[in-house]
């Protein structure tokens, strides 16, 4: 596994945590992190010994938006680069197939807010907070922020966080679908383990499918999306694994899914 400056990575039973760890900066994301972001997820979502991710933050938040410091000395062209770059680090996790969760400690603001969105789903500590500040530095979300934050809370509340730059706590946040749980800072950890888990132990081919078919689902037309089920389906029907699984469910015992 590569070396990261600015995450650590470590990889236990099938689950591959990815720290954000400049807590001294609020995990901010500059040109290093976002690089090095796209990198490790590309790396874990081909290794076999990974089923699932989870990232999360060190310190008191999860990440906390950009560098303002190093975007403020950019010039244009390199501004273009670094939010392609970004945009490209936050793609990495679509384009993964293994199910990517968002352990959200603390702040998600800007960046941090578009990095959680990014991910296929979101679960939150009680100290979590939620925003888009952008245009309070005369900007706005552009890691993404525009086009997925719509799609998870509607187009009316993206709007609303987008223009006014307010921050959300994380009881709003499972209130307009933000997030998928809520639970006490101590337990956050522990709780998104108690998922992961369960979702390591299923078959790896079908959860990698349907990743791609649910993605799909707001990506593509009705009939489009059907076809790519019926395909997927047709699949994963020779697996193994679909054989183990339910020769396991006709003699009653647990299934042991090999990823095969």
């Amino acid at each position: 596994m590569a070396d990261y400056q600015d995450l650590e990575v470590t990889v236990a039973d099938y689950i591959a945590t990815i720290t954000m760890n400049r807590p001294q900066a609020m995990n901010a994301l500059n040109s290093n992190v976002v690089a090095e972001l796209e990198a490790a997820v590309t790396e874990l979502g081909a290794n076999d010994d990974v089923r699932v991710i989870v990232i999360t933050g060190a310190g008191k938040a999860f990440v906390a938006g950009a560098d303002i410091k190093q975007m403020n000395s950019l010039e244009l062209q390199d501004f273009r680069t670094f939010i392609a770059n970004g945009q490209k680090a936050m793609y990495a996790i679509d384009l993964c197939e293994k199910p990517v969760i968002a352990a959200i400690n603390g702040f998600a603001l800007g960046g941090g807010c578009e990095l959680a969105l990014a991910c296929d789903f979101r679960v939150a500590s009680e100290k979590a907070k939620f925003g888009f500040p952008e245009v309070n530095l005369g900007l706005f979300p552009g890691f993404g922020g525009t086009q997925r934050a719509p799609r998870f809370i509607g187009r009316g509340y993206a709007s609303e966080m987008t223009f006014t730059g307010e921050m959300i706590d994380a009881a709003e946040a499972l209130r307009v679908g933000l997030v998928n749980h809520v639970y006490p800072a101590d337990e956050l950890m522990d709780s998104v383990m108690k998922i992961a888990k369960t979702i390591a132990s299923k078959a790896p081919i079908a959860v990698a499918r349907s990743k791609t078919a649910i993605k799909m689902a707001g990506d593509t037309t009705l009939e489009a999306g059907l076809a790519f089920e019926r395909e997927s389906m047709s699949m994963v029907f020779p697996t193994k694994d679909r054989a183990e699984g339910m020769d396991a469910f006709i003699n009653k015992r647990k299934a042991e899914f090999k990823g095969e």
